[in-house]
């Protein structure tokens, strides 16, 4: 099991003051001014951040094996990248697991009928709060659009969708043709776990 002792825990430093001085649509970006443990109070140090609601994603499987990827442009990274299904949680109080079972028809038009917590993640922890959460999707079953209730409109309206089987994503992956965070880390975790028929997996609650 390794040593149990390497693993990530909940840590809090003294906030001796905030401010926020952007706040858009979904992000904000938050100024913290923190005392350096250690200091006797003495060293006060700001450290910016942004403060961004959490996302999921889906690594969505079916039959054959094969892995549902999008294709949707990215104006921060100037690229359009191929990514699992995935949506941010901006819509309160509603359950990670619910969450992403919800983009998974409203992105692809697809529900599943088991579901897995793959991995959790903080992508870019240096800066942003943002937290990460990719699940396994199998017994896939598609969607009628009459059903969806649903209207992909801006970047979502043009996606387009591609099937490979796991270790040809796997090799997109490392061979540097896939870029996205949770499309990187889903289906390289979702490999792994294959190796064991997913056996080491807990089906996903919330």
């Amino acid at each position: 099991m390794g040593d149990q002792r390497v693993a990530d825990h909940p840590e809090s430093w003294e906030v001796v003051r905030s401010a926020e001085p952007f706040v858009g649509a979904k992000t904000a970006t938050r100024v913290d001014w923190l005392a350096m443990p250690g200091s006797e109070g003495t060293e006060v140090v700001a450290r910016e951040r942004m403060e961004h609601p959490g996302a999921v994603a889906a690594v969505a499987l079916d039959d054959d094996g094969r892995v549902l990827l999008l294709s949707q442009y990215r104006h921060a990274v100037g690229h359009r990248l191929w990514e699992l299904p995935a949506g941010m949680r901006d819509e309160a109080g509603e359950p990670p697991l619910r969450t992403v079972q919800r983009e998974l028809v409203e992105e692809a038009g697809y529900r599943a009928e088991r579901w897995h917590r793959l991995v959790d993640f903080f992508p870019s922890a240096g800066f942003s709060s943002e937290r990460i959460s990719v699940y396994l999707a199998r017994g896939l079953s598609a969607v009628p659009e009459s059903e969806i209730g649903f209207v992909r409109v801006h970047e979502e309206a043009d996606m387009e969708a591609a099937w490979l089987p796991l270790d040809d994503a796997v090799d997109a992956v490392l061979g540097g043709r896939l870029h996205n965070g949770a499309t990187v880390i889903g289906i390289l975790a979702a490999a792994t776990a294959a190796r064991t028929g997913f056996a080491s997996l807990a089906p996903a609650e919330d």
